[in-house]
């Protein structure tokens, strides 16, 4: 049966009716706030190429994730910048470390917000690479007892949730066994399952100071250009004990969140990562995109291709726009 009987815009006629047969909806306990940690107090620097994005001191964390949270964003991840770094990313697993410090703070402070505490070495390396460089090399057996320590003093801090990204092989079931070691069998893996060597992070690694000092990610991230490595990774890290998984970035790779959503049974995250915000941000600075529309537009589809959860720096505007 076609036109006349078949006309799909009846159910377009209203917002109402718009709303009642939505296929996807977006909500703020979908989405995790980035935050990036610095020594110190009082600081709030803005980070250049992320406007509206900035490197916080521990208690401007802590006002950042109680803002988060009256806004009914459930969770923040953290990120570290030390205040000395060295071969060995000694400030990663510092019982005292800035991410251990504010992962303890906010749990202290805030009522009814998850920490996630990213795991990952390269912003404690002088080197900035992910883990044990000789040559030119990365060691990645010997980087994964460094992750297991890293992951470890930040769960004992007070994460809810560790998220190794650095993407060593094996890393998962490191993890899983040095947790499950320290009693504590009940704290989450997300892992950054298939993490992509991709263009839009330049931003990122202004804002964690995490630019290698050499050579780049490509021997460990994987190629933008593969869809079916998405899967075998996400396998592996699922049977070596991750409990959620992620795709990063999004945007570029929605195709891969859709299989990934396809594949697994567990929740999966995707990460609207540092190029795909200061893209956008810097597209309605200029007055060429509506900001708002084109932010929930950009979730939306990330909702759509299958993601659980959505790492964003768009977290706080978003949840805002969705209370209205």
């Amino acid at each position: 049966m076609g036109f006349p009987v078949e006309r799909p815009r009846r159910l377009r006629r209203s917002e109402l009716l718009r709303s009642l047969v939505r296929e996807t909806d977006l909500a703020a306990g979908d989405l995790i706030l980035p935050l990036f940690v610095v020594p110190g107090r009082r600081v709030r620097h803005e980070i250049p190429s992320m406007p509206g994005q900035f490197n916080l001191s521990v208690d401007e964390a802590v006002a950042e994730a109680q803002e988060a949270q009256s806004l009914d964003v459930p969770a923040v991840i953290l990120f570290g910048i030390p205040p000395v770094k060295d071969a060995k990313a000694s400030g990663a697993y510092d019982p005292h470390g800035i991410v251990q410090e504010a992962a303890s703070s906010i749990k202290k402070e805030v009522g009814n917000m998850l920490v996630v505490a990213d795991v990952c070495l390269c912003e404690y390396t002088d080197h900035g690479h992910c883990g044990v460089v000789r040559g030119d090399e990365i060691q990645n057996d010997e980087t994964l007892d460094l992750l297991a320590r890293t992951a470890v003093s930040q769960a004992k801090a007070g994460a809810d949730i560790v998220a190794p990204s650095d993407m060593m092989d094996g890393r998962v079931a490191a993890i899983r066994k040095a947790l499950d070691a320290a009693a504590l069998e009940q704290v989450p893996i997300l892992s950054y399952a298939a993490k992509y060597a991709s263009g839009f992070y330049g931003p990122f690694r202004e804002a964690a100071q995490s630019t290698p000092k050499f050579g780049d990610r490509r021997t460990h991230q994987m190629d933008p250009a593969n869809a079916r490595e998405a899967i075998r990774e996400v396998l592996l890290d699922i049977e070596e004990g991750a409990d959620m998984v992620m795709v990063k970035p999004a945007l570029p790779y929605l195709d891969v969140i859709y299989r990934v959503r396809q594949a697994v049974n567990v929740p999966v995250a995707a990460y609207h990562v540092s190029g795909e915000y200061a893209m956008l941000a810097a597209a309605a600075r200029n007055g060429w995109i509506d900001r708002d529309r084109v932010m929930m537009e950009s979730l939306v589809s990330i909702r759509r291709a299958g993601a659980d959860l959505i790492v964003t720096y768009f977290a706080k505007e978003a949840a805002r726009l969705l209370q209205r």
